[in-house]
């Protein structure tokens, strides 16, 4: 999480999202792929129906973009339903990451000299 791209009152939309509107719940309703029926039973600080560990509740981002905070964009979603939900952009981020590590210090393909005559 880059908090930088995050607005400064954060924290404050977070908790309103996750204990006000969502009452401590998790909202996740299959966004993260698993078939939940109406909604994903998980409560922040008990255990989770699945596994038993204590859950804790996070705020997700519809579109992935940390900046749009309307409370239509987010849920409130346990850690494993975000993590889901997160997957593919989370695999395409380590694919570029490790594809710039590859680079690093590699010959450009081209030397390209730019010149410009009229």
């Amino acid at each position: 999480m880059d908090r930088a791209l995050y607005p400064d009152d954060w924290d404050e939309i977070s908790a309103g999202i996750k204990f006000g509107r969502a009452e401590g719940r998790c909202e996740c309703a299959g966004e993260c792929g698993r078939d939940h029926g109406v909604r994903c039973p998980d409560r922040h600080g008990e255990p989770a129906a699945d596994t038993g560990k204590t859950v804790v509740l996070t705020c997700a981002h519809l579109d992935h973009i940390p900046a749009n905070c309307d409370p239509e964009n987010l849920r409130a979603f346990c850690a494993p339903c975000h993590l889901r939900f997160d997957a593919a952009l989370h695999a395409r981020n380590a694919s570029h990451t490790r594809a710039l590590k590859a680079a690093a210090g590699a010959a450009p393909l081209f030397n390209l000299e730019v010149s410009c005559t009229l």
